[in-house]
């Protein structure tokens, strides 16, 4: 897309109360994020879903002003927007109703005729669990497929590395910019992901951390992938969260429940 039509849909997506389905409503009803911008308030309250509150931050020039700053900070770092209707936006993301509008990318990621599969799980992962992700991923390996995660503790990292371990595409799904890395100890890891996949996020290089983040990035691990692997979960937490949208997008969910061993009987 060109500059000026990425420089409006990230002025959009920085207006707080318009999310990305409610966003590509807009576009679709104006015809551009620019005419969003653009349009009389009258006549976007005529469509179906739309008030007033939801709309009443949409003209406030900071949104322009700021665009303006992120997509220096774009430029300056090479990064690749994915505009949800350009061809490079991934297909399978596509087909999700709140796939963000923009995705940001670094790295070498190639999607074209790849299987992904998104790897996730315990942060406490067991020395059993951690053995059955390398294993998977090992003999998943002769597939060629593109393991994606969120580079968390446990599961997340056993993946990623597996992955790198066999040469294999992985791609890490991040809760903020591409202007730093969390945890901080991953990013030892920043030039070999680079080098074989790369970095997805949606969100801004102003973004704080928020838990609510992790929880909206989980929509890119599952929105990505044909299926979901998840690893040794708690019986709450992000996983969990992840299995859920993934069932939500119609893709497969597979689970490796924790290692159980049998007490016992006494006869």
């Amino acid at each position: 897309m060109s500059e000026n039509n990425l420089l409006y849909a990230l002025a959009l997506q920085n207006v707080s109360k318009i999310g990305d389905i409610t966003a590509k409503k807009l576009i679709q009803y104006c015809g551009s994020a620019e005419a969003v911008l653009k349009e009389k308030k009258s006549n976007l309250l005529k469509i179906d879903g739309i008030g007033s509150i939801l709309i009443g931050d949409l003209y406030s020039k900071h949104h322009l002003i700021e665009a303006e700053q992120e997509l220096k900070f774009v430029r300056e770092h090479d990064i690749v927007c994915h505009y949800f209707t350009d061809d490079n936006y991934p297909e399978k993301l596509k087909h999700c109703i709140d796939g963000p509008i923009i995705l940001f990318q670094s790295g070498k990621i190639n999607l074209k005729k790849q299987h992904i599969i998104s790897i996730v799980g315990t942060r406490k992962i067991t020395t059993y669990g951690k053995a059955v992700c390398e294993n998977l991923v090992e003999t998943l390996a002769p597939f060629n497929p593109i393991i994606v995660s969120g580079l968390a503790y446990g599961t997340d990292i056993t993946a990623q590395k597996a992955a790198l371990n066999h040469n294999l595409q992985t791609i890490g799904c991040l809760a903020h910019g591409l202007n730093q890395i969390y945890p901080k100890v991953r990013g030892k890891y920043v030039a070999a992901i680079e080098r074989h996949g790369g970095f997805f996020t949606d969100f801004w290089s102003t973004a704080v951390f928020d838990r609510n983040n992790f929880l909206k990035r989980n929509r890119i691990i599952a929105g990505l992938s044909e299926a979901t692997i998840i690893i040794e979960s708690a019986e709450k937490g992000g996983s969990l969260v992840t299995a859920d949208i993934a069932i939500s997008y119609n893709r497969e969910v597979f689970a490796v429940p924790a290692h159980y061993r049998y007490p016992k009987c006494r006869l």
